[in-house]
C-alpha cells in the first residue's frame, strides 16, 4: 500500500522525497489499515461469549456510541454517533460488545445506510432479542469538503426489527429516550 501511496503524491504534482512528505506514503498506508481494521475482526471474537442469561424484558439502550467510517464512495471520514436499543428475550450482550459491534462495522469502507442495518442485524442475531433500533447521525466530509459543500447537515439512518417496526410505542419510546435523556 506504501508504493501507490508513493504513486498518489506524484500524480498530485509532489516531491515525495521534500522534507513534509518523507515518510508519508509509510505513515498512510498505517493509518488506512487501521482506519480499516474492521475486515480483520471477527464478531466471534469481539463477542468472546458476553451473552448472559436475564429476565430482563425491558428496553436496554447504549446511547452516543462514536462513530467513526470511511465513506466507499470517496474515501473520505463520516463522523457520528450510533444509538443501539434492544428488548431482551433472555440474554443480554455485554455492554461494551455493543460498541465494538459498531466499530467493527465501522471501520470498513462503507455507507451509513448499511453500516445502520449491519449493527441492527447483527445485534438481532447473536441476542436473539424481541426487538433491535438503531439510530446512526453523521456527517459526512464527502459531502462537506467536496461537492455540494454543506457544512452543517447531518445524515440520520434508522433501522428497527422486531418488536421496534411492529410495535408504534416501542419505537416511540425509543425515539423519546435517544432525544430526551442527556449524555
Amino acid at each position: 500500500m506504501e508504493k501507490y501511496f508513493e504513486q498518489i503524491i506524484e500524480a498530485l504534482g509532489e516531491d515525495k522525497d521534500r522534507e513534509g512528505l518523507r515518510g508519508t506514503p509509510k505513515r498512510a498506508s498505517e493509518a488506512m489499515k487501521f482506519l480499516t481494521h474492521g475486515y480483520e475482526q471477527s464478531l466471534e471474537k469481539i463477542v468472546n461469549g458476553a451473552l448472559f442469561d436475564t429476565d430482563n424484558d425491558e428496553m436496554i439502550i447504549v446511547k452516543d456510541i462514536e462513530l467513526y467510517s470511511l465513506c466507499e464512495h470517496h474515501l473520505l471520514p463520516f463522523i457520528g454517533k450510533c444509538h443501539v436499543a434492544y428488548i431482551p428475550r433472555g440474554k443480554i450482550i455485554g455492554l461494551s460488545k455493543v460498541a465494538r459491534i459498531v466499530d467493527m462495522f465501522g471501520r470498513r469502507l462503507q455507507v451509513q445506510e448499511k453500516l445502520t442495518k449491519q449493527v441492527a442485524e447483527t445485534i438481532f442475531s447473536i441476542t436473539g432479542a424481541r426487538g433491535v433500533g438503531v439510530i446512526m447521525e453523521a456527517k459526512h466530509l464527502c459531502m462537506m469538503m467536496r461537492g455540494v459543500e454543506k457544512q452543517n447537515s447531518t445524515m440520520v439512518t434508522s433501522v428497527m426489527l422486531g418488536s421496534f417496526r411492529e410495535d408504534t410505542r416501542t419505537r416511540s419510546e425509543f425515539l423519546s429516550l435517544v432525544r430526551g435523556v442527556k449524555s
